[in-house]
C-alpha cells in the first residue's frame, strides 16, 4: 500500500512539472545558407544550445557542415532554392523555377536532397514567387511525403505564401517563420528582431526565428543565446516545437 501511494505521489510530482514546463515560452532558431564558407559556417554550428541549421543543396562545404552540424548534436534542414522572380532562372545548385515541369521538379527536389546529409526537414531559400503558387507547393508536399516524417518550414518570404496551407492541407507538419533577425547586417538591428522574437514568444507561447551566418548575427547570438533560460524562455529545436504544436 505504502509502495503504490508512492508511486502515485511521484507520478503526480513528475505531471506537475510537466505541466509547469508546458506554459514556458519557447523559441527556435534556424541560421540559413550554409554550404559555402566552411569558417562561417564552423562558427554557426557552435552556436550554444539547440539552434537549428538549414544547408543550402550543392554548395562547395554543405556536405561536410551537414555532417559537422549532425556530429554536434545539432538538426539540420534542406534548405531548398525556390524561384523569387520572374525573371529569376534559379541558377543555383538545386534551385526550382516556375516553368519546370512535374517530372523536372521531382527530380530537381531529389537531387538536391540526397546532396545534404542528415536533412529532416525543408525550409525555402527566398521563394516569394514559387511560394504563391498552390500547384508548385503541392508538387513540394508530395516530395516531402514521399519521404516519411520530413517536415517544411516556410521562411514566409511574402504574405502571399500558400505554402503552409497547403503544407496542412497534404498533411505535412509545418510552421512558418516569425521574425528574420537581420533584415539587414547592422547589430542594432539584429537585437531589436531578438528582442521582438522574446516578447513574441512569452505572448503567444513561442516563435521561430530566422537568421543567418553574418558576423553581428553570430556575435549577437554567442552572447545572448545563454540567458535566455534566466529570462524564462527554453530555446528548443524545429522539430520539438512542431511536435509541441
Amino acid at each position: 500500500m505504502m509502495a503504490s501511494i508512492k508511486w502515485i505521489a511521484t507520478a503526480l510530482l513528475i505531471l506537475a512539472a510537466e505541466l509547469a514546463g508546458a506554459g514556458q515560452p519557447r523559441v527556435a532558431i534556424i541560421i540559413d545558407d550554409l554550404g559555402y564558407t566552411l569558417d562561417v559556417g564552423r562558427r554557426a554550428i557552435a552556436l550554444p544550445g539547440p539552434v537549428t541549421y538549414a544547408v543550402l543543396p550543392g554548395a562547395p562545404r554543405t556536405t561536410v557542415l551537414a555532417n559537422n552540424a549532425h556530429e554536434n548534436g545539432k538538426e539540420v534542414l534542406l534548405h531548398l532554392p525556390l524561384q523569387a522572380h520572374p525573371e529569376d532562372d534559379a541558377q543555383e545548385p538545386g534551385g526550382i523555377n516556375l516553368h519546370m515541369t512535374r517530372q523536372e521538379f521531382g527530380a530537381t527536389f531529389a537531387s538536391a536532397f540526397a546532396s545534404v546529409p542528415h536533412a529532416i526537414g525543408v525550409n525555402g531559400h527566398r521563394g516569394s514567387l514559387l511560394t504563391r503558387h498552390p500547384g508548385h507547393m503541392q508538387w513540394l508536399m508530395e516530395e516531402l511525403q514521399a519521404r516519411d516524417d520530413l517536415f517544411f518550414i516556410d521562411s514566409y518570404t511574402t504574405h502571399e505564401s500558400v505554402a503552409l496551407q497547403i503544407a496542412r492541407e497534404t498533411g505535412i507538419q509545418a510552421m512558418r517563420r516569425d521574425v528574420f533577425l537581420d533584415p539587414d547586417r547592422l547589430p542594432e538591428t539584429v537585437a531589436r528582431e531578438f528582442e521582438r522574437l522574446k516578447q513574441l514568444a512569452r505572448k503567444r507561447g513561442f516563435a521561430v526565428a530566422i537568421g543567418h551566418p553574418y558576423p553581428a548575427t553570430l556575435e549577437f547570438l554567442e552572447r545572448e543565446l545563454p540567458n535566455l533560460e534566466a529570462e524564462g524562455l527554453e530555446l528548443v529545436t524545429i522539430s520539438e516545437l512542431l511536435g509541441l504544436q
